[in-house]
């Protein structure tokens, strides 16, 4: 913890001498000295963590004391002369702050040498832990299902699906650890379900709910948006709200409530659902056996795993699916898992510990300690946790701190992982390394690293096999919100009674450095009108409410509570600009919602900003940003929900922008001097009227030969003026996107007779034609493409016949057809390929026939094949899904 907080100071530190010298004229000789102390201190910390001595409490909250002294100071002053460079500060004044701020950093440099001088033998006798190095990237292709809830999948479902035509319930209860939330899961994600309820809805409940936003969860699955006199309203008026609009959709109605704590919830759900004889179901998930009684006299009881599934669960985690367990580690491994008593949680986290590990010592270290702690702790709590805090401490130091992390967001929600990786490297949490790896890509290793050992779990991944979100087990929150607060790396703050309890419950300078908060409590909060020039970081997350509107008074204080802020993310509540939230220097992180119609010029100043997303409102068609980006050195990540109008650079020399993702920008943006600046960009999304940009007005598409490491591209076509014709592949569209690894088209209206070329695209791995991005009823590729396409998505295409084989698609994994309803059949021999895994096949019926052809051909090879089918046919409704 200690070793991320002085690599980050010492990084920033640099920054400023060397980028920003002119804002520390005056203050050369004091600034260069405590960059020295600071780089002293440096490797004080990292021979700390070499003998792994993080956890030496007094030292780190020592060392972490210090840096957030040098922060604060450094940070002040910074302001104060940035508000001087702009003439909001006079100069004499400046004068007089200069020379304060002198002996202040003297000070600290004075402070900085007595700490070094006493604690420069402090780790000379320390021990060193084997802790396995993360050096590669770990793939995420296996299944994660638990051994064993297989038959009770099937029995809860039956219950589900054959009980009475009144409204039932059905609760799932247990012990935590015991997989209750990941048979709900199992339940609610079984694509045949779907044949069964109309409307299928998930709610994390939690601990901490209330009862009015639970409602609001339940509702917003059902209404994208929600009238503002239904949101202000009480639980009755949501409670009709969700009714009717059951009632609207018609059909079966489920509702999946996890983790409840209180009768409350049970009858406020109960009471919302239509009494219409539908069938509507109630499936909830709890700890508490009197609850789940309370809810239904015969409630469904999760038991342990016997021995021979506990050891199944073990080899398949500690050595992946498929493979079996090396003889020589049986014996071993059968008594870690009997030492498990059965609890799935248990046993997943000691198989990540062993994970990798070949060794036949560390199996017998393990096996040792937990016969110790099997006899040395009674309660059944502090036994599990001290599972999580084996795993926990096995992991290298620079994990442990981002795997705390992740408990910032709130318990049950589902983590985006593209937003946790940019949080963590704004955070400073992740080092840069002497390797060829990116930031964005050590992070990524890290967030493999924490699912590989079963401390985060996969939720669900992308086209490409990658994690698109994530989530943390309940007890494995706990354990990050509890040791985070230790460990001051966050806090949560709670509402309280007294107001003034409140605003003390912020006022620690050294553990309240970052603050998270529900949604249903920041006006609250605001309210009180906090002030804490300490705290650099404010989170206000949430997963599906509407932005909560506050007053312009009540977003002003968010911009004067926290001066020196570096992270925000806060598009759960709709973003109101202020004069102050421009005196903001140090934001290196911006998330935020709001009717925003333009990118105001003062964001031209954020000089440390890494990431900025913007989720607007506005009616408006574009976004249009006045702010000069390209001044902006340090910016790597922009998000629109609405095409950006870029301005374009004031001059092509100089360093080019760190850009890595534009998503999205309009077509008329792609100019050839905004492109070359923009020359490091990964993923790129053009959105908006494409013809006159694919006709290389202005270059229009030629001038993506400036995107040299282009990776991820879409064309996304808004309006297309030329619905009745068909447009030409510019002819020079591979030799420019030659270096794509996943391209999305949609309503581009290409030929498919052109769409073979795309197969010369050579880094090709995952295509996705959307809404009529090819036009026509044929399509025969020729052989000798698409040799490293893995995923094929096509989607609502007039396509009629497709004529392909295994050969030109050699290694596709996964093929998903939507809405292709008047495509006669999938290729037969599609069968052929090896690596195929999985079919999707939805609202594509004449092709279903050929899709269970496939399925039969792959049963008959016994190789493992999932095929998909949605809406059943009724001549083939016996078997839907397959697999092997």
């Amino acid at each position: 913890m200690a070793d991320a907080a002085v690599n980050f100071l010492l990084e920033n530190l640099l920054q400023l001498l060397s980028d920003h010298i002119n804002l520390i004229h005056g203050l050369d000789d004091e600034f260069n000295s405590l960059l020295e102390e600071v780089q002293r201190l440096k490797v004080l910390v990292d021979d700390a963590c070499k003998f792994q001595n993080d956890n030496d409490t007094s030292m780190v909250k020592e060392v972490q004391i210090i840096i957030h002294r040098v922060e604060d100071l450094t940070d002040k002053f910074l302001v104060q002369a940035k508000l001087h460079q702009q003439g909001s500060i006079a100069k004499r004044f400046h004068s007089t702050i200069i020379s304060d701020f002198a002996i202040q950093i003297r000070k600290i440099n004075d402070d900085l040498k007595i700490f070094h001088q006493n604690n420069k033998q402090a780790f000379t006798t320390n021990i060193t832990v084997h802790i396995p190095k993360i050096t590669q990237r770990i793939t995420q292709g296996e299944d994660d299902e638990v051994v064993g809830f297989d038959e009770e999948a099937q029995q809860v479902m039956k219950r589900l699906v054959e009980g009475p035509n009144c409204l039932d319930i059905i609760p799932v209860v247990g012990m935590p650890g015991l997989g209750k939330s990941t048979l709900a899961r199992k339940i609610y994600n079984e694509f045949e379900f779907s044949y069964e309820f109309f409307s299928i809805v998930w709610v994390y409940v939690g601990r901490e709910y209330k009862i009015k936003d639970t409602c609001v969860r339940i509702l917003k699955c059902f209404e994208k948006s929600i009238e503002e006199d239904v949101m202000n309203g009480d639980v009755d008026a949501l409670g009709k709200a969700i009714r009717d609009a059951i009632r609207d959709r018609g059909g079966r109605c489920l509702i999946v409530l996890d983790d409840v704590w209180e009768a409350e919830v049970v009858d406020v759900v109960k009471r919302v659902l239509p009494g219409n004889n539908k069938g509507h179901r109630i499936m909830m998930t709890t700890r508490h056996a009197n609850l789940a009684s309370y809810a239904n006299p015969g409630p469904y009881y999760m038991k342990p795993l016997h021995a021979e599934q506990s050891f199944e669960l073990l080899v398949n985690r500690a050595f992946g699916n498929g493979n079996s367990c090396p003889v020589e580690f049986v014996e071993l491994g059968q008594s870690i898992a009997h030492k498990c008593n059965g609890i799935p949680l248990q046993i997943v986290l000691i198989a990540g510990i062993l994970r990798g590990l070949t060794d036949r010592r560390y199996w017998e270290r393990v096996d040792k300690n937990l016969s110790q702690l099997y006899h040395l702790y009674d309660e059944e709590d502090k036994y599990r946790g001290v599972f999580v805090e084996m795993s926990y401490n096995h992991l290298p130091q620079d994990v442990q701190t981002c795997f705390l992390y992740c408990g910032v967001f709130p318990q049950g929600f589902d983590i985006p992982a593209w937003k946790l990786i940019r949080l963590w490297i704004a955070e400073g949490l992740i080092k840069p390394q002497q390797s060829p790896y990116t930031l964005e890509e050590i992070a990524e290793f890290y967030l493999n690293h924490l699912v590989q050992r079963n401390l985060v779990i996969l939720s669900q991944k992308r086209s490409d096999g990658q994690i698109k979100t994530c989530r943390l087990h309940d007890l494995l929150h706990e354990f990050c919100r509890d040791e985070a607060s230790k460990k001051w790396l966050f806090q949560h703050v709670r509402p309280t009674p007294d107001h003034h309890n409140y605003l003390r419950s912020i006022q620690d300078l050294d553990a309240c450095r970052r603050l998270s908060i529900q949604p249903s409590d920041i006006s609250e909060f605001l309210s009180t009108k906090p002030f804490a020039e300490h705290v650099r970081s404010f989170y206000c997350f949430s997963s599906k409410q509407k932005p909560i509107n506050l007053s312009t008074m009540e977003t002003k204080f968010i911009h004067n509570a926290f001066p020196l802020i570096r992270v925000v993310d806060v598009e759960s509540i709709n973003f109101k600009f202020s004069p102050y939230f421009n005196q903001l220097f140090h934001l290196r992180y911006i998330a935020i919602s709001g009717d925003i119609k333009a990118l105001p010029p003062p964001f031209g100043n954020f000089w440390n900003l890494q990431t900025l997303i913007i989720n607007t409102s506005t009616s408006e068609p574009t976004l249009d940003v006045k702010a000069d980006l390209w001044n902006l050195l340090q910016l790597r990540h922009l998000h629109t929900n609405i095409p950006a109008k870029l301005p374009s650079p004031t001059t092509t020399t100089g360093k080019p922008s760190c850009l890595q993702t534009l998503s999205m920008v309009a077509p008329e943006s792609c100019e050839e001097q905004v492109l070359a600046k923009a020359c490091n960009v990964k993923k790129l999304s053009i959105r908006g009227q494409m013809e006159a940009f694919l006709g290389a007005y202005k270059g229009g598409i030629n001038n993506l030969e400036e995107l040299k490491r282009l990776e991820h591209l879409k064309l996304l076509n808004d309006v297309p003026h030329y619905m009745n014709k068909t447009v030409q592949l510019p002819a020079t569209f591979f030799r420019l996107v030659r270096t794509v690894k996943k391209l999305t088209l949609r309503n581009t209206r290409f030929s498919w007779s052109e769409a073979e070329k795309l197969g010369q695209l050579e880094s090709l791995e995952v295509l996705k034609l959307k809404e009529n991005a090819f036009v026509g009823d044929t399509w025969k590729p020729e052989l000798g493409g698409f040799c490293k396409l893995r995923v094929l998505w096509i989607e609502r295409a007039e396509l009629e016949t497709w004529e392909a084989s295994n050969l030109n698609y050699p290694i596709l994994r996964n093929l998903v057809l939507v809405s292709c309803d008047k495509l006669n059949a999938v290729p037969v021999e599609l069968a052929d390929i090896p690596n195929l895994r999985e079919m999707k096949l939805e609202n594509t019926i004449k092709a279903v026939k050929s899709a269970k052809d496939i399925l039969e051909r792959k049963k008959s090879k016994d190789e493992k094949f999932k095929c998909s089918i949605f809406p059943r046919d009724a001549d083939h409704s016996e078997v839907e899904r397959g697999e092997l």
